[in-house]
C-alpha cells in the first residue's frame, strides 16, 4: 500500500512524529512498499513500545484507508520488536536497516533514498564512522524481512 512518495512519506512523518512525542530516539530507519524498520533508543519507560507501534499504526492505517476509500481495511499485518543489548550487534543492525532499500533492490545507493536514514547518516558522521558501521556485518542477523 505504500506505492508512492505520499504515502511512504506518510509513514516516515508519522514515525518521526510520534516517536518525538514519546521520548523514543530514532538511531536508524526504512520505509519500504510493504515494510518498514526502525531502531530507536528508549525512554526511561521502554514499555511505551507498544503504544508507540499502536499509534503509528492507526495513524497511518486510518490516513491510507481515507486515500483508497476503504474504511476498516486491515493494513498492518505482523510487527515483530527486539531488545538490541550488544554493541556489536547494534552496529550490524544500524548497518543493515540503513541499507535495508538496497537489500530489496529498491535502489542501489540508500543513502540517496529518502524514506531511509542512511543518507542522513552519512552526512553526519566522519568517513571513518561511516566506514566502520560498514563492515558489521548484517548477514548473520535474525531480522525477519522476507516480503
Amino acid at each position: 500500500m505504500l506505492d508512492s512518495p505520499e504515502r511512504l512519506s506518510l509513514v516516515r512523518d508519522a514515525l518521526f512524529a510520534i516517536a518525538s512525542e514519546m521520548n523514543w530516539h530514532l538511531q536508524a530507519w526504512a520505509i519500504l512498499s510493504n515494510h518498514y524498520h526502525f531502531i530507536a533508543v528508549a525512554p526511561t519507560e521502554p514499555t511505551t513500545l507498544r503504544q508507540l507501534i499502536a499509534k503509528l499504526h492507526m495513524r497511518t492505517a486510518k490516513r491510507l484507508n481515507e486515500w483508497d476509500t476503504a474504511p476498516g481495511r486491515k493494513v498492518w499485518h505482523q510487527y515483530w520488536d527486539t531488545r538490541i543489548t550488544f554493541p556489536s550487534s547494534l552496529l550490524a543492525r544500524l548497518n543493515y536497516v540503513h541499507h535495508n532499500p538496497t537489500h530489496h533492490g529498491v535502489v542501489n545507493d540508500a543513502t540517496c533514498y529518502p524514506w531511509c536514514s542512511a543518507g542522513w547518516y552519512r552526512q553526519h558522521v566522519t568517513s571513518a564512522q561511516w566506514n566502520t558501521l560498514r563492515s558489521f556485518k548484517a548477514d548473520r542477523l535474525n531480522v525477519p524481512d522476507d516480503f
